[in-house]
């Protein structure tokens, strides 16, 4: 089991540079715009180290660190650990970093969740939860990408409206690398039929109610057949975490 902790650091200069990834990742996006997600994974390795590749999965399912890990052993899988997350999620964690050929990295914030209560009162994610996510998960993981050239996400189209137009593969303006999102045309049914042909780690409270998990304060049970994200933020605005915006 390989588990490590994220420090703050400052971007890695054996990088290349954001204008190089750029160019790779337009040509790529032009390329590969109706590519398999394994396909993907394949231009990924051959184009990157898997010293500069990392993989971002919130422990729901373990669908994307084992496609990319078959093909880049080893690679680095990035946990928000927002000290908000159901125990489930942290032995799905833990599951992972067992069954999987990766390191799982824990991103930490800034502040524990003690010393934000400190700082900005207790609950912050009821009172304000833009500025909790911004806190806990869009920032810290801002700095972890700093090690990185190439960053996968488990962004599917068919998971909300503000996702449908996902590309493949994009440039991540925001965090200055390359963006590749596999599973982007994937439907829920064919996440699960992957799943469970290829033996994958699963969070139990996927069968739970819960299709879509994130913080346990934040993330309540939805029914069969509702929307699988309206049980995120469930009787606010609020749709997205901002990781993806």
């Amino acid at each position: 089991m390989r588990i490590r902790k994220t420090a703050s650091p400052d971007r890695n200069p054996n990088l290349r540079t954001p204008e190089q990834l750029r160019t790779l990742a337009e040509q790529a996006s032009a390329e590969l715009s109706a590519a398999s997600a394994e396909q993907l994974v394949a231009w990924v390795a051959e184009n990157f180290d898997t010293g500069v590749v990392a993989v971002a999965c919130s422990m729901a399912d373990a669908v994307l660190p084992q496609l990319v890990a078959d093909q880049l052993p080893g690679v680095d899988v990035l946990f928000l650990d927002t000290g908000y997350h159901f125990a489930e999620t942290y032995a799905t964690r833990n599951e992972v970093a067992g069954a999987l050929d990766v390191t799982i990295v824990d991103v930490l914030p800034e502040q524990t969740v003690a010393e934000q209560d400190v700082a900005l009162g207790t609950d912050l994610f009821a009172r304000d939860p833009g500025a909790c996510c911004a806190a806990r998960k869009v920032a810290p993981l801002h700095r972890a990408l700093r090690s990185y050239e190439l960053w996968f996400t488990g962004v599917r189209r068919d998971e909300a409206p503000t996702r449908i137009n996902t590309p493949l593969i994009e440039w991540d303006e925001r965090n200055q690398l390359v963006k590749v999102n596999p599973l982007a045309a994937w439907s829920f049914d064919e996440l699960q039929d992957y799943a469970a042909a290829h033996s994958v780690v699963l969070n139990p409270l996927l069968t739970q109610g819960y299709p879509s998990i994130g913080c346990a304060p934040c993330t309540k049970q939805v029914s069969a057949g509702d929307d699988p994200r309206s049980g995120r933020w469930a009787g606010l605005e609020k749709t997205e975490c901002g990781l993806h915006l």
